[in-house]
């Protein structure tokens, strides 16, 4: 099984919603994992009800702190694009693809839609990548 870890600073929006299209996506043979350098307590809220809108539900899930056994155990890490550069998991990881997403703290549900829709696409294109041996 290979892993893909998708990371940003709290895993409460971006690292989230692309653990989930991955999922609901999933190729064979790989698993998806997600996780912060400074966790949130809870997954935003925003982004919950905007994936909800899609047909998937990740209420439950809780934001984690990265851990070097993923580092390790990972066969890509995915960042999400950083707000707090001192702890941006890129520092962290080395090899890592960087989306540059906009974070979804604090925005509208309009902004959060574009967000989601975004890495929805990404997501896609990964998988189209990673599959197709690009």
């Amino acid at each position: 099984m290979k892993k893909i870890l998708f990371v940003c600073v709290e895993n409460a929006g971006r690292s989230q919603m692309a653990e989930a299209f991955f999922r609901k996506y999933l190729p064979s043979g790989y698993e998806p994992i997600s996780a912060g350098t400074k966790p949130a307590l809870n997954v935003n809220p925003t982004v919950v009800q905007a994936m909800k809108e899609v047909g998937i539900d990740i209420d439950g899930n809780s934001p984690q702190n990265i851990s070097q056994q993923m580092v390790e155990e990972s066969e890509i890490a995915v960042n999400m694009g950083c707000m707090d550069k001192e702890s941006c998991p890129a520092l962290f990881l080395k090899g890592v693809k960087d989306w540059q997403i906009q974070d979804p703290k604090g925005k509208t549900i309009e902004e959060v839609r574009e967000i989601r829709d975004q890495i929805k696409q990404k997501v896609k294109e990964f998988i189209r990548a990673i599959t197709q041996g690009g």
